[in-house]
């Protein structure tokens, strides 16, 4: 089969190829899935877990991407709860071959059905950005209806996916971003915005819940705007400050089926809606991987027409 193959870590996206790899198997609980579109987050070049499996050994050349959308081909033994010809959408193990491929191998559960009027371009853009904003929403950050949330790079593909849950949840959202950023996390649900380019973070006032996907500096000082009993949720590693009276939580996202089929369901009747740049084929891959320009959206590659 065709796929995007990486080999050298410090090349980055730059040592992208096109190469034919052997089709893979299902194994126990797995499926093997016809991949019809797939999503990457260049991050991922950074993860030990693309270079390495679970014991530590290395697995290049490796195959990157972890968010597909396709149709079920194979079933592995013991596999249950899906089945040939179904259209699936989800996110892949981080430690194994990827969706930059023509097919993959996939954990059973950690895919869900994708309804036949959604995309499959769509379903590839919805695994990772949809299902962090979830968990961080709702598992680690426990959101409530009337709580005001700060959300950073509210224009972007994870924070437009928490502003328009959190909107829909009954928060009152404040969105951050550049100033090029305003109309678009205001047209994604954000009441308020901050330019943190040329406007005064703090004068947000204190907040029940900080979404932070910065970091550094902006994470530091988000802390301090977070209310006693309030959380502080990141997915930008170890949080270097904490709130004074309230939680500080990192996460890493995982897969979960019901929390898909209800991420499925708000796009299906519009009250989601995911952020989509590029479209590219697979031939064309590396050179969307590594545009000339900056890119608004996420980059999704058509693996099928």
């Amino acid at each position: 089969m065709k796929a995007i193959v990486v080999t050298d870590q410090a090349a980055g996206t730059a040592g992208m190829t096109l190469a034919e790899r052997p089709d893979p198997e299902a194994a126990g609980n797995d499926v093997l899935v016809q991949v019809h579109a797939s999503g990457f987050t260049p991050g991922e070049l950074t993860w030990p877990s693309t270079w390495t499996d679970r014991l530590g050994r290395d697995r290049t050349p490796s195959i990157p991407g972890h968010e597909l959308a396709g149709v079920v081909s194979a079933l592995g033994y013991g596999t249950t709860g899906l089945s040939v010809g179904q259209r699936v959408f989800g996110l892949t193990d981080w430690t194994r071959d990827g969706t930059l491929a023509e097919y993959a191998a996939v954990e059973a559960r950690n895919l869900a059905p994708l309804p036949g009027d959604v995309d499959f371009t769509v379903g590839a853009s919805l695994p990772i950005s949809g299902l962090t904003a979830w968990q961080g929403l709702f598992e680690h950050g426990r959101l409530q209806a009337g709580q005001s949330v700060l959300v950073h790079g509210a224009a972007g593909g994870v924070g437009s996916m928490v502003t328009q849950l959190a909107r829909e949840a009954g928060a009152y959202v404040v969105g951050t971003g550049r100033a090029v950023d305003r109309q678009t996390a205001l047209d994604f649900g954000a009441q308020e915005f901050v330019d943190l380019e040329n406007d005064v973070l703090e004068d947000v006032g204190g907040v029940g819940l900080v979404f932070d996907v910065f970091g550094g500096d902006i994470g530091r000082r988000s802390a301090g705007l977070v209310r006693a009993g309030g959380t502080l949720v990141t997915i930008a590693g170890p949080p270097e400050a904490r709130p004074v009276d309230g939680l500080a939580i990192d996460f890493v996202v995982v897969s979960d089926r019901a929390q898909l089929g209800e991420i499925a369901r708000r796009v299906r009747d519009g009250r989601l809606r995911t952020v989509i740049g590029t479209v590219a084929t697979l031939d064309d891959a590396v050179a969307a991987f590594n545009p000339t320009e900056r890119v608004r959206g996420k980059t999704i590659i058509r693996v099928r027409p």
